[in-house]
């Protein structure tokens, strides 16, 4: 992107010092041709006022006018009946020469090596292919800088639109000084609020339809079971046949739940935790630092989650954020192996969450100080995108648990190394 926008301005600037640079070199190199012969007559008109006063046929007084005669140059006085009389000598054949009418049907004539206004041309001519060259440098100095500022912007605005895309509901804080894409930041933060709030409704919606629905299959099946032992032949039948449609309407329901969680966790592939919980340790330690905080990290190698990187980086800095922003004391971060999912842990030696907020620390809007309350829900929203679990399972000193699913055997080339086996 930076390499088109400085083609493209350098082109724009390379046609423009052609299309102005080659009519300007020519007007200058006709302008100084025209000077030089203003000039030309203008000393003839100075020496045709001191000839004027001399009486018709007297000698030239060369030392009169010899300063009005240019270096190298002559001058011809040309009467009729008169010989002709000359002033200076030419020292070459190409000359440019001026005359003016003088007498009775008389001329005279100035002129001087036209070498001299060669020199004169070819000189102005550089001066303005000079200049040229330093508007095109200029110009390219601009489009560096220009395409500098605009391809930045832009890379980071389409990395936050992709991140937007992976599932990434977090806000971007940090504006360009360009109006036009801070306007596209704000629009990306406010398209990634209200994508947020769907994907939770959703997912809630979701959460709340299977409850009830097994609830009411649940109460189904025991009320078919007791008409299942129901003296009448027929009814017994019946029940059975009903209990049994009952049987592969859960089993549906379970399918459409695995599928809809798949498709939620479709960019899902395996990821080494220790990989990537460094970089999320890299990326706030100097943050806490500047705080006169500490950052822990305590992940053994080989815990190989599937996960979406992205996600699951921007989740744990939420939650680490929330740490930085509401916590206090030292931020921990660790993971292992937990009974049937892979646990990481975020925790600080802080004064904990108060009792009446625990129930709604991840609620929307939520918030123990003047914060949006929009970290923690979308730190959730992230990892049940992967089919994860967020919750805090300590309030004080506050520690929150994600639980994430394990790579499979067919996930990676071949069986994924266990915690503390050695290299």
């Amino acid at each position: 992107m930076r390499r088109r926008i400085l083609l493209s301005t350098l082109f724009v600037v390379a046609v423009t010092a052609l299309v102005l640079g080659g009519p300007l070199a020519f007007t200058t190199w006709r302008l100084v041709d025209d000077f030089t012969r203003a000039e030309l007559i203008q000393r003839l008109e100075q020496i045709d006022d001191r000839l004027d006063d001399k009486p018709p046929g007297a000698p030239i007084d060369s030392a009169a006018i010899a300063l009005a005669v240019p270096s190298g140059g002559e001058l011809v006085v040309d009467v009729p009946g008169t010989p002709v009389q000359r002033v200076g000598a030419l020292e070459s054949h190409d000359i440019l020469s001026e005359s003016l009418p003088f007498g009775q049907g008389g001329t005279i004539t100035l002129s001087e090596p036209i070498s001299v206004m060669r020199t004169q041309q070819v000189q102005v001519t550089v001066i303005v292919i000079l200049l040229v060259v330093l508007s095109v440098g200029t110009g390219a100095v601009v489009a560096t800088v220009t395409a500098r500022r605009l391809a930045g912007p832009l890379l980071d605005v389409a990395d936050r639109a992709a991140r937007l895309g992976a599932g990434d509901f977090r806000r971007a804080p940090h504006r360009h000084g360009i109006p036009e894409l801070d306007r596209v930041s704000d629009v990306l933060d406010t398209s990634a609020g209200a994508l947020a709030d769907l994907v939770q409704r959703e997912r809630a919606l979701v959460g709340d339809v299977s409850h009830q629905l097994r609830s009411r299959i649940t109460a189904l099946t025991l009320r078919l079971d007791e008409l299942s032992t129901h003296p009448d032949p027929s009814a017994r039948r019946e029940a059975l046949a009903a209990l049994e449609q009952t049987e592969k309407l859960s089993e549906v329901l379970d399918e459409l739940l695995e599928a809809a969680r798949a498709a939620r966790a479709a960019g899902a592939e395996p990821m080494d935790l220790r990989s990537g919980l460094t970089e999320v340790a890299d990326e706030w330690r100097p943050a806490l630092e500047a705080a006169g905080r500490r950052l822990k990290l305590r992940v053994p190698e080989g815990l190989l989650a599937r996960v979406t990187p992205a996600r699951i980086r921007e989740a744990v800095g939420a939650l680490v954020d929330n740490a930085l922003q509401h916590g206090g004391g030292t931020v921990t971060i660790s993971a292992r192996e937990g009974a049937n999912a892979l646990v990481v842990e975020v925790s600080d030696t802080g004064a904990g969450i108060p009792e009446e907020l625990v129930p709604h620390v991840f609620d929307r809007g939520v918030s123990v100080q003047s914060s949006t309350g929009l970290g923690l829900a979308l730190a959730r929203a992230l990892v049940e995108a992967d089919g994860g679990r967020l919750e805090l399972s300590r309030a004080r000193p506050p520690t929150f648990t994600i639980f994430l699913p394990a790579a499979r055997a067919d996930d990676v080339v071949g069986p994924p190394r266990r915690a503390g086996t050695p290299r």
